[in-house]
């Protein structure tokens, strides 16, 4: 379902990149001015004046998308999804949303049978968040603004779930490991054509934490895989995980084990931050 990326140039990787109109109107007299006109105009502005204002909109998170009501005539289409062949049920108009989706609809346009779409690749779990994006503009937990800390916070963190690691993985056949929710979902949007939810799921991410070091290298390469080499977000995001989180990393046996075995054009665009990072550094030393 994911294309892997393709071996490009370093350079390419975001690790290296870091006369005025005069008016023609002629004045006219009182006699110009039918009063039935005049009467409707008044009106008018009476109505205006009554109006209520919409002007103050609660915070909004600028990731998240407004909940879209389907069309009642709306066609409902199945969905397939995962080896299991879980079925999910939407309207046409919600999933169109989608260029993938509606590319894929528009192919089945004149079959006799029901629409049907096959995602054998993809997670239940994963699709469902993906489906809840498109009906309500967001997927839980619920991302909101928190006034007290003037900053963004997901709903289970008041319970404190959103810290413990099993709430924000998936585990994933043939990944060898778990990889985090949001990273997974992140991807499906970029396969989906879906920028705001790509946005959205990576803020969820950053709101994360207590998650363990082979968890975060599993979710990394999963990143590299499913995401293509113009990607500067998802990927920019593990670079800068991993070199903020360095004094960790360094003594992690996982980390040296994932080094060793390679395979992943993650190493080389770490290497390549890793030295930017300390140019950085030895830049902003004064002088000897």
């Amino acid at each position: 379902m994911f294309s892997s990326s393709k071996n490009k140039s370093y350079r390419d990787s975001f690790s290296y990149r870091a006369g005025k109109a005069t008016s023609t109107k002629k004045q006219r007299s009182f006699k110009e001015y039918a009063p039935a006109r005049k009467i409707v105009t008044q009106q008018q502005q009476q109505h205006h004046q009554a109006s209520p204002s919409h002007s103050s909109p609660s915070a909004k998170s600028p990731a998240s998308s407004s909940p879209t009501s389907p069309n009642l005539n709306s066609a409902i289409i199945t969905i397939s999804v995962g080896p299991t062949h879980r079925l999910f049920a939407a309207h046409e108009d919600i999933l169109s949303k989608s260029p993938y989706f509606a590319q894929a609809l528009r192919a089945q346009f004149f079959e006799a049978g029901g629409k049907r779409i096959e995602l054998a690749h993809e997670e239940p779990e994963v699709f469902s968040a993906v489906l809840e994006y498109l009906y309500k503009g967001d997927y839980s937990p619920k991302l909101y603004f928190d006034k007290k800390r003037a900053s963004w916070a997901l709903e289970e963190d008041n319970s404190a779930a959103r810290k413990m690691e099993s709430t924000v993985v998936c585990n994933l056949g043939g990944v060898g490991g778990n990889v985090w929710k949001d990273t997974v979902i992140y991807c499906s949007a970029t396969h989906y054509a879906l920028p705001d939810l790509q946005r959205l799921a990576l803020k969820k991410q950053g709101l994360a934490s207590g998650v363990h070091c082979s968890t975060i290298l599993s979710s990394a390469r999963y990143a590299y895989s499913h995401t293509p080499a113009s990607d500067s977000k998802l990927r920019a995001h593990y670079l800068a995980l991993i070199i903020r989180s360095r004094d960790t990393f360094k003594r992690s046996g996982t980390m040296q084990m994932e080094m060793e075995v390679g395979g992943s054009a993650l190493w080389f665009d770490l290497f390549v931050a890793m030295v930017n990072h300390l140019d950085d550094i030895a830049g902003a030393r004064p002088p000897r």
